[in-house]
């Protein structure tokens, strides 16, 4: 069962690490926005087909936790990929990738600031490592340049979908006891109705690209395999080794991703790309060995 499960989850992680080179290659084929709402239509759409029958047994559930879910949908999933997908007009896919590692490092801080979870010398030691590797990244290898404010704009837009999905992760601890396939409909809907006021506006600051050949591929992609497949084998995952262990694998996404757009689009892997990877998983990876151990009695 151990070995499915890692095979589900080096899956998943293989999925999302695709999600950043797929916004790279929409460029000129579908506009940041429009892309976004055609992902989370066709994963609402697949979804919605699936789970009707357990969206009507769970709805007394749903009606309750409407506003929270919709939120939820709305920040984690268009919040999230609206802002990749516009900084990835701006900044490469490895770039992307790599920091989407500053992920793990803003939760540990929110999860301090807010609600005093203790962590370990050694975790913020990990931490320390980890965010070093994506500030790296995003001052391209010139540290000096985030002292002088020289941040490139998809680079500063993708911090704020990082700080999006960090923000997601922490509200998960609120959200209702739903079976996943109700969970996922009710979030990819929220994702859904969230993406529409932001086509209207790139209609209307005449940034709209309607989708070609290839935009309707990128569609397609996004809404089967980072979206729906990936979510339902990291739930898997999840089931059979535990949330924990499980989570640890979200750690390959900025590899997955950085060798991807080097493969697939044809990036340029530098040097400091390398070693931003090494600070990044390394990082996370002392953190997660250095975690507190809770006392039992």
């Amino acid at each position: 069962m151990q070995i499915r499960a890692y095979a589900y989850l080096v899956a998943t992680t293989l999925f999302w690490g695709g999600n950043a080179v797929a916004g790279k290659l929409a460029v000129g084929h579908i506009s940041p926005m429009m892309l976004n709402f055609g992902r989370w239509s066709l994963a609402f759409v697949l979804l919605l087909s699936i789970s009707a029958g357990q969206i009507r047994a769970e709805w007394p559930i749903v009606r309750r936790h409407i506003p929270l879910l919709l939120g939820l949908g709305a920040i984690g999933y268009t919040g999230f990929n609206g802002f990749l997908y516009s900084a990835l007009q701006y900044t490469s896919a490895v770039n992307g990738a790599i920091e989407q590692g500053g992920i793990t490092v803003l939760i540990f801080v929110l999860n301090f600031l807010i609600f005093r979870i203790p962590a370990s010398a050694t975790q913020i030691a990990g931490f320390m490592i980890s965010f070093i590797g994506v500030a790296l990244t995003a001052g391209h290898g010139d540290l000096v340049a985030l002292l002088s404010l020289r941040l490139n704009l998809g680079d500063g837009l993708m911090l704020l979908a990082v700080l999006c999905y960090a923000i997601f992760t922490i509200a998960l601890r609120w959200k209702p006891d739903l079976h996943w396939k109700t969970l996922m409909a009710a979030l990819a809907f929220g994702a859904l109705i969230a993406s529409l006021p932001l086509v209207a506006w790139e209609e209307a600051s005449g940034k709209l690209i309607l989708p070609d050949a290839t935009g309707y591929a990128l569609i397609l992609f996004c809404g089967l395999l980072p979206s729906l497949v990936s979510q339902t084998l990291y739930i898997a995952g999840v089931n059979m080794i535990g949330a924990n262990r499980a989570g640890l694998f979200i750690n390959l996404v900025p590899v997955f991703g950085t060798i991807l757009s080097v493969v697939v689009v044809g990036e340029r892997l530098e040097t400091f790309h390398i070693v931003a990877l090494v600070l990044v998983i390394g990082g996370i990876a002392l953190a997660e060995w250095g975690k507190p151990t809770l006392k039992t009695t």
